[in-house]
């Protein structure tokens, strides 16, 4: 975790979010489009390993944003690609993410435990309230009659049965969302997969306080990251837990800051309007509002999280200096490319990194 003061420590983890979705992360008819392809995923994540990074992770993705790069319209299935992963890697930990609202949590149980028995231990288990209505909707398998509260108030049981059915010999239940019936789920796995999720609202960081072991956190700008990551760690110590804080960045890196630069540039030259507009309606933005949001800046609005741009030696600075100052553990790193791009930051970042 990070030392006093905050400053990167041994243990500071570092992680790729891996591009499961056509298009990664950045949404441009311009940028690198990687494909939704297990070899590709597969090749990502042995260089993670091999550049000694420390976890990797995929997202859980339904319908994409069609656009003229048909962003994420072509996706793999989060859990049964990271079992892959588990047995073409033998260090990196491997989380894979799960919607509440599609899987019953015994059958969520014995997933995971597959995936800890193959993986050797490295399981984590990503947890997501279903919030993307489209995605759900397509299927017949959103309900409009839960709300934000409502939805957390499920997983808060979803998670409690999957614990017991993780613990106990038999199971019986009679929750407001889950009748279980001497449900048993045997084996048990030893140890339990590692539980993350994220959220930036008051209920989903005090569910992750409660219920997690890794805190992934967006935020406007540093200082709000840094109270964010503060203000989790002190809602799971007031509870006798200690949690992980993490967030998100992309690594736009080349031999010089104005070659890195000029990158992002053509990046966000492209930038995909219909594809981002699309993305915002289904976060629940209203049209005029998610036009107006992309207008302003489509160029910038091309790149899904916070991005670095430089040489190595200024996107190691960069980053230090984003873990040292909100208080982080660890980071999960966005490449345009993820083999050539991956390649070079563990050549040139990580052994800069490992030494601070």
């Amino acid at each position: 975790m990070a030392a006093p003061g905050g400053a990167p420590t041994a243990d500071t983890e570092y992680g790729i979010f891996l591009p499961i979705g056509n298009g990664g992360w950045i949404v441009s008819e311009t940028a690198p489009h990687p494909q939704a392809t297990y070899e590709y995923n597969k090749k990502a994540a042995i260089l993670a390993e091999a550049h000694g990074l420390d976890f990797v992770m995929s997202m859980g993705k339904w319908r994409g944003y069609d656009g003229a790069t048909d962003h994420w319209g072509r996706t793999l299935e989060s859990m049964t690609m990271m079992s892959g992963l588990a047995e073409a890697t033998e260090r990196v930990k491997v989380w894979a993410t799960i919607h509440t609202n599609l899987f019953h949590p015994a059958l969520a149980a014995k997933m995971y435990t597959t995936l800890q028995e193959v993986s050797g231990g490295r399981a984590g288990m990503n947890i997501v309230v279903g919030s993307y209505a489209g995605e759900f909707a397509q299927m017949g398998l959103w309900r409009d009659d839960l709300g934000h509260a409502d939805r957390y108030r499920y997983t808060e049981e979803w998670t409690s049965v999957l614990r017991r059915l993780w613990t106990e010999d038999s199971v019986t239940h009679d929750g407001e969302f889950f009748q279980l019936d001497d449900c048993r789920s045997r084996p048990h796995p030893d140890p339990a997969p590692t539980l993350i999720s994220a959220g930036r609202s008051d209920t989903g960081l005090d569910f992750q306080a409660r219920h997690c072991d890794g805190s992934f956190l967006t935020a406007q700008d540093l200082p709000g990251l840094r109270e964010a990551s503060l203000d989790v760690k002190a809602r799971a110590d007031k509870k006798g837990r200690s949690i992980r804080t993490y967030s998100m960045l992309t690594v736009i890196m080349d031999e010089t800051d104005a070659a890195a630069e000029e990158r992002r540039l053509t990046y966000g030259r492209g930038a995909d309007v219909d594809a981002i507009v699309n993305m915002k309606l289904s976060w629940g933005l209203p049209l005029d509002k998610a036009l107006s949001l992309t207008s302003e800046r489509p160029e910038d609005e091309a790149f899904q999280t916070p991005f670095v741009t430089g040489s190595p030696e200024t996107v190691t600075g960069r980053i230090r200096e984003m873990v040292e100052y909100a208080e982080l553990d660890g980071l999960m790193l966005i490449f345009p490319d993820y083999h050539t791009d991956l390649a070079a930051f563990g050549e040139q970042v990580m052994p800069r990194l490992r030494q601070a």
